[in-house]
């Protein structure tokens, strides 16, 4: 197994540490472990792209080790009402349905590379939980919503690439 693959599955086993870490209300601990797992997405994708390290389990386990790790933060925040329910619904939602995409192409050989609007999602996903994470803070101190405006931002973009991906592949919904 090569060290990107290493990487998103240290991401994965990093989330069940991250969850007992927040639900025990150390937040500021679990914005750490959060933190660290989402560098691991960006560093193994760029050691595969520099090393031609890219695999078929990569391609598949990467994206999914994010939206697990995503997931699970906003769950979390939910249950300690932290973020609405709704807004976690509307990202699950764009998460499934686009997963679901992916896989009808998929079986018919279709690969659905990731738009630039699905990478900014999933950034803006992780800042909000960051922010969430770390209460707001610096930003509490000067009372400027920066963890709300994210938060809101995220579902926005969540919305709109969710939207996109959609409309640019219309056609797998005749297959």
């Amino acid at each position: 197994m090569n060290l990107p693959n290493k990487l998103t599955l240290l991401r994965i086993a990093l989330i069940p540490i991250f969850i007992v870490v927040l639900m025990n209300g150390y937040y500021t601990a679990s914005a750490f472990i959060f933190i660290i797992a989402s560098l691991t997405d960006a560093l193994d994708g760029y050691i595969a792209r520099k090393h031609h390290l890219i695999t078929n389990f990569g391609k598949i386990m990467d994206p999914l080790a994010d939206k697990l790790l995503v997931t699970a933060a906003f769950v979390c925040l939910v249950q300690l009402g932290d973020v609405a329910a709704w807004m976690v619904i509307v990202i699950l939602a764009r998460e499934l349905t686009i997963t679901g995409l992916r896989a009808v192409a998929a079986s018919e050989g279709i690969v659905i590379a990731a738009a630039n609007s699905g990478k900014l999602k999933t950034v803006l996903q992780m800042l909000a939980v960051i922010a969430l994470l770390f209460q707001n803070y610096p930003f509490s101190l000067w009372q400027i919503p920066f963890a709300d405006l994210v938060l809101w931002a995220a579902v926005i973009m969540t919305i709109v690439s969710g939207a996109e991906y959609i409309i640019k592949n219309k056609q797998i919904f005749s297959m």
